[in-house]
């Protein structure tokens, strides 16, 4: 399993020179990934992150796709991949309904069917392939020519219809606030199962999670839960919450010293997840504690369970 780090405000507010800083300290790991939230832009982010980390792959987890068209985002994507060298991976979802409907005024009916649509024509786009699309959802009709090559495109998914069609149409999965148990029993072998169906190449199985090393667990814990209270009220992470079972967002993040958060990661190893990706939470010392954890267990060999 890859070990991975989130940058950007999804840790706290960040400005650019907390994103350097923050991309610096991930030399030593397998990835960064940026998450589209309300402040940085996903995919720009990566392209500061890229120059300070050289190397090291990039990836959004990632960018909401009603308000981008395909033209569009196959247009930043293929920009950064080739300001980058290839480095990118591209994490797209369907985004929170509420938010895709109460600020940008967009329809959030029918996810899959959109997002397969989606697909349909980002995937050649990315390519450098023409598109003269015009379906029951998106009309796209033109190429982006940007030199390069395609990066590859994961589909974040939580329930059983969208990680089918994370399996058939894209080359895996990104998750978030999703436990090592409905990864397990839920996420990795849906999505395997509609990969080798489809005689598709085994799918990238990606899982972040928040994470926190620290000597006072309890004041995490609350944080964390403050921090992240609307996955408790949102029917999409509600749904994989009590999945897990898990009540809080507290309870699938990763928090304790250090050997109680290489244990949890050894779990997730388990579970069949490709990439672990941290998002350090806390104070700045905290946020230190975990990324010297996060790059001892990415340098640790990957035949045995880091420990």
């Amino acid at each position: 399993m890859r070990i991975s780090v989130m940058i950007g405000e999804l840790r706290g507010p960040a400005g650019r020179d907390d994103l350097i800083t923050q991309a610096t300290a991930a030399r030593g790991l397998d990835g960064i990934w940026s998450a589209q939230a309300l402040g940085w832009d996903a995919l720009t982010s990566l392209i500061l992150a890229g120059g300070h980390a050289p190397g090291v792959p990039l990836g959004t987890a990632v960018v909401p796709v009603r308000q981008r068209h395909p033209l569009t985002l196959a247009s930043q994507a293929l920009s950064v991949q080739a300001a980058t060298g290839g480095r990118l991976t591209l994490g797209i979802g369907a985004g929170i309904a509420a938010m895709t409907a109460g600020m940008f005024g967009l329809t959030a009916e029918r996810p899959v069917a959109y997002l397969r649509e989606y697909l349909q024509v980002l995937r050649p786009l990315l390519r450098g392939e023409p598109v003269a699309h015009a379906g029951d959802l998106i009309t796209s009709i033109g190429t982006v020519d940007v030199p390069t090559t395609a990066p590859e495109v994961l589909l974040a998914a939580l329930g059983p219809v969208m990680l089918r069609l994370a399996g058939e149409a894209a080359d895996g999965t990104v998750t978030w606030m999703t436990g090592p148990r409905t990864l397990e029993s839920h996420v990795v072998p849906r999505v395997t199962a509609a990969a080798r169906e489809t005689g598709r190449p085994s799918p990238r199985i990606v899982a972040a999670l928040p994470v926190c090393v620290t000597a006072d667990p309890d004041r995490a814990r609350d944080r964390i839960d403050e921090r992240f209270a609307m996955a408790t009220q949102v029917p999409e992470y509600r749904a994989v919450l009590d999945r897990e079972p898990a009540a809080r967002p507290r309870d699938v993040a990763l928090i304790g010293d250090e050997e109680t958060v290489a244990r949890a990661v050894r779990r997730l190893a388990g579970t069949g997840v490709t990439e672990f990706v941290a998002a350090p939470l806390g104070d700045p010392a905290e946020q230190h504690r975990a990324m010297a954890l996060l790059t001892e267990l990415a340098g640790a060999p990957r035949s045995q369970p880091p420990s």
